[in-house]
């Protein structure tokens, strides 16, 4: 379920990293791969939008990671923040779900690369799930 396009705003902790969004927000990917998981202690949450549709508006403490050789990562280097993943040369920016105000009007919709999930939860619900094969 993705909501509308609104203008919707988001945030690290220390809020040195702001951003504002105007165009539609694809519905949450829960991914469970081991680079996600070491990004965040946990899985990931996250929703993306279209890299137009997506305005720093607090970009001073933002730093990128190349965790890959097909993406990089956008954290705030004061808080430790984890905000963004975008593919290199992608048009396409993955935000953090937990860093949009709220209410989001977003859902869960896939969790993704659950072959590397760690082993202290389940996956209970019945949101659809993707190993990361194919």
């Amino acid at each position: 379920m993705t909501p509308p396009a609104s203008r919707r705003l988001g945030r690290c902790l220390c809020g040195g990293v702001e951003y504002v969004i105007t165009g539609d927000l694809r519905g949450v990917l829960a991914c469970h791969c081991s680079q996600c998981r070491r990004t965040s202690g946990h899985h990931v949450a996250m929703t993306s939008v279209n890299s137009a549709d997506i305005t720093l508006t607090a970009s001073a403490t933002l730093v990128w990671y190349r965790s890959s050789e097909r993406a990089e990562r956008g954290f705030c280097r004061v808080c430790g923040g984890n905000l963004f993943w975008r593919p290199i040369n992608g048009d396409t920016i993955s935000i953090a779900a937990g860093t949009l105000d709220t209410p989001t009007g977003l859902a869960i919709e896939k969790h993704i690369y659950v072959r590397d999930k760690s082993d202290y939860y389940a996956l209970n619900d019945d949101v659809p799930q993707w190993d990361g094969d194919g």
